[in-house]
């Protein structure tokens, strides 16, 4: 492969290679004016990866596309969030993907041979060892990817040309994702402290709307930690179990989302199609005239989708009986607080006020004293 071909798929071997060979270091790259260009695109690259989708940039130059790819993992390292690691795996794949969709057959299966697929071109796609199959679609929950539901001649699976493209989009995140975060010196991070800020700010302003937007009336806070890990794996574009997906979609159902807020959930999965996810959790809803509850603890840990177990778990055998009972603890307090605040003299109530103040202030001139004194 060129630079050009090496650029669009930086993932490979030998990309690595390519950039390995490299007459600067890794100092220069991450510091020279001259790879500024490079540094952009992988902190765009990052942020569009957070916001869920990178986008072609057409910059007229390889070199910078390239190496832009090693400096996000450096970004995404020194970040270290479990969040964005997975997000940032899952937006790489799809970039490849849609590039790998208009590729060159010899091309596909030559990225194929890097991550150990033997594929041949057949006439209407590609022709797969069983093997090689099941390993590649061992994390996709669809039906269609069952090896049951193939065809199966000699040992070999016949596949589209999509259909290996999607195979070789989960060994690219499954790639990506075991190799971060990496092991950076601090002196590296620090050198990119200011994109680094401006992607920690991005990141915060994603996990807010979701929290704040994505539940509206409901209280996350409140939700049992098994949901919570559910939600979260969601998020950062694990592909859950069928089991694993139908607790959390009846859950979140049940304590008041909408069907259209339930699908927004899964926009971010690796085989999302939102047509047949509208389609399911509108099941889940009662479209046909029953609606669903969400499995019992019991059930749950049967699944292996029990996780985290705090006390209030100990006392109840229901996720919708720990949300309410959460809840109304929750609101409780909020009332005796309300109360309390209310059976307060005025009086105390101002000279509350004027303490909070002068304390405020105190600690403002004991802040000024102690850089002054620095």
């Amino acid at each position: 492969m060129d630079e050009a071909r090496l650029s669009e798929y930086p993932f490979l071997t030998k990309a690595a290679e390519y950039v390995a060979g490299m007459d600067s270091t890794i100092d220069e790259i991450l510091i020279s004016r001259g790879y500024g260009m490079a540094r952009s695109r992988a902190k765009s690259r990052v942020i569009q990866a957070i916001k869920g989708e990178i986008r072609n940039e057409d910059m007229g130059l390889d070199i910078p596309e390239l190496l832009s790819y090693p400096i996000a993992r450096i970004l995404v390292s020194c970040i270290d969030d479990a969040f964005l690691v997975r997000r940032y795996a899952l937006a790489e794949a799809k970039f490849a993907n849609s590039r790998m969709g208009k590729e060159d057959d010899n091309i596909l299966t030559e990225i194929g041979q890097d991550f150990n697929i033997n594929a041949s071109i057949a006439e209407k796609g590609f022709r797969i060892h069983f093997t090689d199959y099941i390993r590649g679609a061992a994390g996709m929950r669809a039906l269609k990817w069952k090896l049951v539901n193939r065809t199966l001649e000699s040992g070999y699976v016949n596949i589209t040309k999509e259909q290996y493209a999607r195979l070789l989009q989960e060994a690219i995140r499954v790639r990506i994702l075991k190799a971060l975060p990496l092991d950076v010196p601090d002196n590296f991070c620090q050198a990119m402290a200011d994109d680094i800020k401006e992607i920690r700010t991005c990141l915060e302003e994603i996990k807010k709307e979701f929290d704040e937007e994505g539940f509206g009336e409901v209280e996350p806070g409140d939700f049992p930690p098994c949901i919570v890990h559910l939600l979260s794996s969601a998020q950062g574009g694990v592909n859950l179990a069928h089991s694993a997906r139908f607790a959390l979609t009846s859950f979140l159902l049940n304590i008041g989302l909408s069907v259209d807020q339930v699908v927004q959930m899964f926009n971010v999965s690796p085989d999302f199609n939102e047509e047949m996810t509208h389609y399911q959790v509108d099941h889940i809803a009662g479209s046909t005239g029953t609606s669903y509850k969400p499995p019992s603890c019991t059930t749950m840990i049967t699944y292996g989708n029990c996780y985290n177990k705090d006390e209030i778990c100990r006392n109840i055998g229901h996720p919708l009986s720990y949300y309410r009972k959460k809840k109304k603890t929750h609101q409780e307090k909020l009332a005796e607080s309300a109360i309390h605040e209310s059976n307060m003299p005025e009086s105390d109530k101002h000279e509350g006020t004027i303490h909070e103040s002068s304390t405020h202030e105190n600690s403002s001139v004991k802040r000024r004293d102690i850089k002054n004194n620095e």
